[in-house]
């Protein structure tokens, strides 16, 4: 676990040569406590705004790390904002800095800017009209609440004793850009807590989600490839059959998942690939399996690394066959700096309401690359929910559905709590 707060956000004090030595100030019930109170109705009066923003990049969705489109949608939406602004070297990125009036600590804010490939099926008058690509993870809703934050915070530069570092991302779908932003330099400007907000479609609109620890899993890819020796259906004897040991693998990984981790570790394995041969009286070569393994720790993620491995080869050795065993790894786990996360829960309930504040019982099995900024950073994700009204959570599509709608009246909220964090970090 990650230091405290109070350790890790530093207000440094001016020495005489204009040096900053540490001098930690957490953020306290006072600082919340002295949050602008029309933070809300600053962020609601912003809102024209925000929408139009991500019904622009909803429109007119971009996949992967180069996002040329959406990257110039968010320099204009920024160009008369008193930021610092520089795009990537490696992908479409945007990093836009906001000093305060005084001097202080910086806090890295994000926005992730990718859609996914999925054909459109809402109906929205903005739809996609790219054929291929969604915005079905709502990453054009983090991208409009980040740049309506930087808005109102430039509005309170009075506040600010240090600086916001405003992280516009590509290629959070798969492509790891946040490994790529900070590779470019994202953390130069050496930020010391940093923050996120994921939108969801299936929580009620306007709460906010959050827990301390693990809340999103790590996500790697497994791919076996069993090679035996082909033959003729009708004469397996003669040949060495890779289809029944891979076929054995299936299920024996399950197996290794419940007698090789702790029941109070959470570990999920699924195969969702199987291929083998080309037609029904030959007998293949070879066969493949290609799955996700999910974790929430690191230990038990390289045990099952190599317990995967192992299993594989002696079952396909048990067959007469080999195996070759690839795991690619993904994002690691998201774990949240448990002070950041009670921060943020503070900030969440000064700025929406004690009531729209829910802590998570369970973290959730799917990947964030933000993962990769809280291993470097103290700090926290958390879910905004964006049900359309009169949805039922059970019939709400769910992220990454080509037919996911999430209710726009919950940006305020996501405005005014990103703005809430930053200033009472820097006040």
């Amino acid at each position: 676990m990650r230091g405290h707060i109070g350790a890790a956000v530093a207000r440094r004090a001016v020495v005489g040569d204009d040096r900053w030595v540490p001098n930690p100030v957490p953020i306290t019930a006072a600082s919340v406590a002295g949050l602008p109170g029309d933070l809300l109705a600053a962020a609601r009066a912003l809102q024209p705004r925000t929408v139009a923003l991500r019904r622009e990049l909803h429109a007119a969705p971009e996949l992967g790390l180069e996002l040329p489109r959406t990257r110039d949608a968010v320099l204009r939406t920024l160009r008369d904002l008193p930021l610092t602004i520089r795009t990537g070297t490696s992908c479409s990125s945007v990093v836009a800095v906001l000093e305060g009036d005084r001097p202080g600590p910086t806090v890295l804010l994000r926005g992730d800017m990718d859609a996914l490939p999925l054909q459109e099926a809402t109906g929205l008058e903005f739809a996609s009209r790219t054929d291929g690509a969604m915005h079905a993870c709502g990453h054009d809703t983090h991208t409009a609440m980040l740049a309506s934050a930087a808005r109102l915070l430039a509005g309170h530069r009075d506040r600010i004793a240090g600086r916001v570092l405003l992280m516009f991302q590509p290629g959070e779908e798969g492509f790891h850009g946040a490994r790529h932003m900070i590779d470019d330099g994202l953390l130069d400007d050496g930020p010391e807590l940093a923050y996120a907000l994921h939108i969801s479609s299936t929580v009620p609109a306007g709460e906010l989600h959050h827990r301390p620890g693990p809340i999103m899993a790590a996500a790697d890819v497994v791919e076996v490839r069993v090679t035996g020796r082909g033959g003729h259906a009708s004469a397996p004897q003669d040949a060495c059959d890779p289809v029944p040991a891979a076929a054995a693998m299936v299920g024996g990984l399950q197996t290794v998942l419940t007698r090789r981790v702790g029941p109070q570790e959470a570990a999920v394995l699924t195969v969702a690939r199987i291929q083998a041969g080309t037609t029904d009286n030959v007998i293949p070569e070879t066969a493949e399996l290609t799955g996700t393994l999910r974790t929430l720790s690191e230990p038990v993620r390289a045990l099952l690394h190599r317990e995967i491995g192992e299993h594989c080869r002696q079952v396909a050795l048990a067959h007469g066959c080999t195996a070759e065993v690839t795991i690619v790894p993904g994002y690691p786990v998201t774990v949240n700096d448990e002070a950041a996360t009670a921060s943020l829960a503070d900030v969440g309930r000064r700025v929406l309401g004690t009531r729209a504040c829910v802590p998570m019982r369970d973290p959730l099995m799917g990947s964030e690359d933000f993962s990769y900024v809280l291993q470097r950073i103290p700090g926290a994700l958390a879910f905004l929910g964006a049900r359309p009204p009169g949805v039922a959570a059970g019939e709400a599509a769910p992220n990454h559905s080509n037919r996911v709608v999430f209710d726009e009246a919950a940006f305020p909220s996501g405005v005014a709590v990103l703005s809430g964090l930053a200033l009472a970090a820097l006040s």
